[in-house]
C-alpha cells in the first residue's frame, strides 16, 4: 500500500491537534503524541519535524514494540564489536543515527524499565554509551514519542518511570479518534475512493451511494483512518458497476459462510462452554433501547428497514436472491424496497 503523508480533514477537534504540534514544531523540546491505532500519530511525528529548524537533519523512526527486549537498548544505544554473542562488529544506535535531527520513539509504552532508565539519561544528559562501551558519546538529538497507552496510570502502576514521563511531556498531542471527526468520515472515504478508482483505471469517480455513505458513518471505526482507507479501497475494488455509485461496504474481509471454524484440541476434551460459546447468541430483548421508544409504528418499520437494508448489502443487492434470503416473495421485497426509499 503506497504510504499516505497528507493530513486531510475539517473537524475543528482534528485541526486543533495539529495546530498543537506545528507550534511545538519549532522547538528543540520533547513531544508525546498519544493517540488510538491508525489516527496518525506517525504523520504528527513527520509535521513535527518537518517544520522545525531540524528538518534538513535525519528523522530516525523506531518501533519500540517491534524487537525483542533483549535488542531494544542496542537498537536504541549501539554497540561495539565482541559486546554480546553474535555482535562480530560496532554499530552506531537509533541516537547516533539521529544526531542533528528527530528520533520518533513508536509505541513507547513498551519499553523495559531497564531501557526506559538508559533512555531517561539520554534525554537529561544528551549523551549514550554504547553497550560493551566504557566512554558515553554526545548527540544532539530530539525525541518525539508515541503510544496508545494511558502513561500516568502506567506510572500509578510502577510500569512506566514517572522522572521520564516529566521529560518527554514537554508537550503533549492528543489524537481524536476518527468516531469524534465530526464530517470527517466523509471527507476521507472521497479522497480514499477517488485516488482507488484512479488506481484501478477508471474513467471517473461515480462517489458513493446512499446505503454505503449511511453505513460508513454508521461504524465505529476502532482503527481510524487507516482501517477506513482499507475499507474505502476493498469496496472500490470489488464494486462492479463503475459507471454508479459505490454501494456496498464490507467491514469484515474475513466475513464468509465458509469461514474456518477454530480447531479444537479434541472433540472429548470440548467443555460445555467450549460448545456454548462456538453458537452464535440470538437477539434477544435486551439489545433493544425499549426506553427510547415512543413511536411503536416508526420503531418497527425502522427496525424493518435496517433488516431489508442489510439483507440487500449481504446479498450484494440481487433483489431476488435477498428475497429468498429473507423468506419473502420477489414482489414483496420489491414493496419493502419502496415503502423504505431503498432503491438507490
Amino acid at each position: 500500500m503506497e504510504r499516505d503523508n497528507q493530513f486531510i480533514g475539517q473537524s475543528g477537534a482534528f485541526l486543533d491537534a495539529v495546530e498543537r504540534a506545528s507550534k511545538a514544531a519549532e522547538l528543540n523540546r520533547p513531544v508525546l503524541v498519544i493517540g488510538e491505532r491508525g489516527t496518525g500519530k506517525e504523520l504528527i511525528a513527520e509535521r513535527l519535524h518537518r517544520l522545525s529548524p531540524r528538518w534538513d537533519q535525519p528523522l530516525v523512526v523506531m518501533n519500540c514494540a517491534a524487537l525483542p527486549e533483549t535488542l531494544i537498548e542496542a537498537e536504541l544505544f549501539g554497540h561495539e564489536a565482541g559486546a554480546f554473542t553474535g555482535a562480530t562488529r560496532a554499530r552506531e544506535g537509533r541516537f547516533e543515527e539521529a544526531d542533528g535531527g528527530t528520533l520518533f520513539l513508536d509505541e513507547l509504552g513498551t519499553l523495559s524499565m531497564a531501557a526506559q532508565e538508559r533512555l531517561l539519561r539520554a534525554v537529561e544528559y544528551g549523551e549514550v554509551t554504547r553497550i560493551g562501551a566504557s566512554r558515553p558519546v554526545k548527540v544532539d538529538v530530539r525525541i518525539v514519542a508515541a503510544t496508545n497507552a494511558h502513561l500516568p496510570s502506567m506510572v500509578e502502576r510502577s510500569e512506566f518511570r514517572a522522572d521520564l514521563l516529566d521529560r518527554l511531556s514537554f508537550e503533549v498531542v492528543t489524537l481524536p479518534p476518527l468516531r469524534a471527526r465530526e464530517g470527517d468520515i466523509g471527507v476521507l472515504a472521497d479522497y480514499f475512493g477517488r485516488r482507488m478508482a484512479a488506481e484501478i483505471g477508471w474513467e471517473s469517480w461515480p462517489g458513493f451511494g446512499a446505503l454505503a455513505s449511511a453505513a460508513l458513518e454508521r461504524h465505529e471505526w476502532p482503527g481510524n483512518v487507516r482501517e477506513l482507507r482499507n475499507v474505502v479501497e476493498r469496496a472500490v475494488y470489488r464494486w462492479s458497476a463503475e459507471d454508479g455509485p459505490v454501494d456496498h461496504i464490507i467491514f469484515d474481509p474475513f466475513a464468509s459462510p465458509w469461514r474456518p471454524k477454530p480447531e479444537a484440541a479434541s472433540e472429548e476434551g470440548r467443555s460445555r462452554k467450549d460448545l456454548a460459546d462456538s453458537v452464535p447468541e440470538p437477539q434477544t430483548s435486551s439489545s433493544i433501547d425499549f426506553e427510547g421508544i415512543d413511536d411503536l409504528k416508526a420503531a418497527t418499520e425502522a427496525y424493518e428497514r435496517s433488516i431489508v437494508e442489510y439483507a440487500l448489502a449481504a446479498n450484494r443487492y440481487n433483489q431476488r436472491q435477498t428475497a429468498k434470503a429473507l423468506g419473502l416473495s420477489y414482489d414483496q421485497l420489491r414493496h419493502c424496497i419502496k415503502k423504505h426509499d431503498l432503491a438507490g
